[in-house]
């Protein structure tokens, strides 16, 4: 049984684009690979002469001195969430404590796109924006598996906080005080 598992497999180089990072001069990082400190920045004769003025807020990594030669800026660090991002940054990328406060700041920055809409008045498309259209039209099970779920849960967080208003008044016997009145 052993040697028929062994024959079964697929060899490697039979697969179309197999390799293909395998030539240095063809891997686009293999230059990056040869320096000795990773944490060198790319010599200046490689950097575009005209460097993209930053005029907002950039949050870089502690393993570069410098910006990025080209980075997004549509939306600068701002509220509760920059404040966990800019902390997140302090940290080295090879560190939890680095990515897993941007995964809760992407988490915040969700709640506070919601209420930044309620305050302006628009109320958002949760169904559209999460795309349930198409989760039900492509991946059925799963939405409706998701969906009862939520309503599980949902149910019971109002059943858990319904209970907890009606506390039921019980009678107390009633006793004597000191200065006999009941």
């Amino acid at each position: 049984m052993k040697d028929n598992a062994v024959s079964n497999r697929i060899d490697p180089k039979t697969i179309k684009g197999w390799g293909i990072d395998a030539d240095p001069e063809n891997d686009p990082t293999y230059p990056m690979r040869k320096r000795m400190n990773v944490g060198e920045d790319p010599t200046p004769k490689r950097r575009p002469d005209s460097l993209q003025p930053v005029t907002e807020e950039v949050l870089k990594s502690i393993e570069r001195p410098k910006v990025s030669a080209v980075f997004g800026t549509p939306a600068p660090p701002s509220g509760l969430s920059g404040v966990i991002r800019r902390q997140a940054f302090k940290y080295s990328e090879n560190q939890y404590k680095h990515w897993l406060p941007l995964i809760m700041a992407d988490r915040v920055d969700v709640v506070e796109g919601v209420v930044t809409d309620l305050f302006k008045g628009k109320l958002p498309n949760i169904w559209a924006e999460k795309g349930y259209d198409m989760e039900w039209k492509y991946n059925r099970t799963a939405f409706i598996t998701k969906m009862a779920v939520i309503g599980a849960a949902t149910a019971g967080l109002v059943m858990w906080l319904s209970s907890g208003s009606k506390k039921q008044k019980k009678n107390k016997p009633q006793t004597k005080d000191y200065l006999g009145r009941f």
